[in-house]
């Protein structure tokens, strides 16, 4: 059971974006192989998936406002600082394209990176549970955390019959200054009251609205259920 969501502080939508420089520069590029970009939620944060390279395990995640790289079960962790200085802690290798240069300080706040890394793991579980709980039929996706975009979800439903959505979670973006859980449908009509969401077709659940909840993730997945249903 991830911990209990939290109010935010003001550093938050600064840290977001400058985690979300960093899951795209940074994070994915290091994946390999070379053309494969989508995350995961770690432990405390964002991260590749464990892969091979050169004989070797490696991954590389964001914990709070460090970076972490493990090769072989051993840890090298350093504080997020510029996207330049992080990319030297993952090496060369790793950046086939060529190292990222920009000096410019991250703007990353500790406190404000520990409540994004429990939102994604919060939003992990969340979408875990309604991702088990489909029919075989509704051909569910992986659970990816995609750095352009910086959310984390999977897709389900019959795309033939306009059922298949996207179900989610964003850590913010351009129309809202905070995280929140959202369904998308691809082609269903979004009008009525199931479908509230601002920016995009589709319904949205408010980081705010969860906080004031007795029970967050009976409250989230209430909410991703009685939409998935609706698109049964």
């Amino acid at each position: 059971m991830s911990p209990p969501l939290e109010p935010l502080p003001d550093s938050f939508a600064a840290t977001r974006r400058s985690l979300h420089r960093v899951a795209e520069e940074i994070v994915a590029p290091a994946r390999k192989p070379h053309n494969e970009i989508a995350l995961q939620a770690t432990p405390g944060g964002f991260g590749t998936p464990p892969f091979e390279h050169d004989g070797a395990r490696l991954q590389v995640r964001v914990d709070g406002a460090d970076l972490v790289v493990e090769r072989d079960g051993d840890e090298q962790r350093a504080p997020l600082t510029t996207v330049a200085a992080d990319a030297e802690l993952v090496g060369a290798e790793l950046f086939p394209d060529g190292m990222p240069t920009d000096v410019e300080p991250l703007d990353i706040d500790p406190e404000a990176a520990q409540r994004l890394g429990a939102f994604y793991g919060f939003a992990d579980e969340l979408l875990e549970r309604l991702r088990s709980g489909a029919a075989a039929d509704a051909d569910a996706s992986e659970i990816n955390l995609w750095p352009e975009h910086f959310d984390i979800a999977f897709e389900a439903g019959a795309e033939a019959e306009g059922k298949r959505a996207n179900y989610g979670a964003s850590p913010g973006d351009d129309d809202h200054d905070e995280p929140y859980v959202y369904v998308g449908p691809w082609t269903a009509p979004t009008d009525g009251e199931l479908w509230n969401a601002t920016g995009f077709g589709g319904a949205e659940l408010l980081y705010s609205e969860l906080v004031d909840a007795e029970d967050q993730l009976a409250t989230a997945l209430a909410f991703v259920e009685r939409r998935f249903d609706a698109l049964k």
